[in-house]
């Protein structure tokens, strides 16, 4: 955010009513055509509030601005802190943190996976083409792999899928144990949601250089 943008939004935020766009730029000593510029673009950024009052004869009606609640200091958000924070309060709480970490993970797992038609199965090669999609999504930049050996019949299935990149990355190296669960937990959830005969067995952080690999299951096993 620029200075004068910063300079609107306090300005803005220090006023005890909504104010209009004239008291804006006579506080800010600036243009009122640029002190709408940078207040219509703190409405479009969710920083600032805009209503439309009565109209005051010709011309545009009057526009009031004031401050979104929780906005007092912009648009900085600490997430990752937060995350840390609740964390923290997971690892402390026993011995079965992991799992329920694992179990979190389920819940949103089925809560992203798009859910099937009543009565419907679900081909091994849809669960997969979902869960890669879902994945996707998520910033994962998942890539379906074969690392069998040759001779081994598995019908052109890949045994893997590599997650070559980890949004959590920051919390995954301190917290592996449990970002990691969680991870596993969403591919789980994803795939018991669908249905599916297809199932992630486990989950290994950095199996490969830069990059996790989840382990498959055969279809039907």
């Amino acid at each position: 955010m620029s200075e004068r943008r910063e300079q609107i939004l306090e300005i803005v935020q220090q006023a005890l009513e909504p104010v209009e766009v004239g008291e804006v730029a006579r506080a800010a000593g600036i243009h009122p055509n640029t002190a709408r510029f940078h207040l219509d673009a703190l409405v479009a950024d969710g920083v600032l509030d805009c209503a439309a009052g009565a109209p005051a004869g010709r011309g545009r009606p009057r526009h009031t601005y004031r401050a979104r609640p929780g906005q007092a200091r912009g648009t900085a958000r600490r997430y990752q802190l937060l995350a840390e924070i609740l964390l923290s309060h997971l690892e402390l709480s026993g011995e079965d943190a992991a799992d329920k970490a694992t179990t979190a993970g389920r819940a949103w797992g089925a809560y992203l996976a798009p859910r099937p038609a009543p009565a419907r199965a679900v081909r091994p090669d849809a669960a997969l083409t979902q869960l890669l999609t879902m994945l996707g999504d998520l910033d994962f930049a998942p890539e379906p792999v074969h690392t069998r050996p040759d001779g081994v019949d598995t019908a052109d299935w890949p045994d893997v899928v590599r997650l070559r990149h980890c949004p959590f990355l920051e919390l995954a190296v301190p917290q592996r144990d449990l970002v990691c669960r969680v991870h596993l937990g969403l591919m789980q959830g994803a795939l018991a949601e669908l249905k599916a005969p297809v199932s992630v067995t486990s989950l290994v952080p950095f199996e490969e250089p830069g990059a996790c690999l989840a382990h498959l299951a055969p279809p039907g096993r």
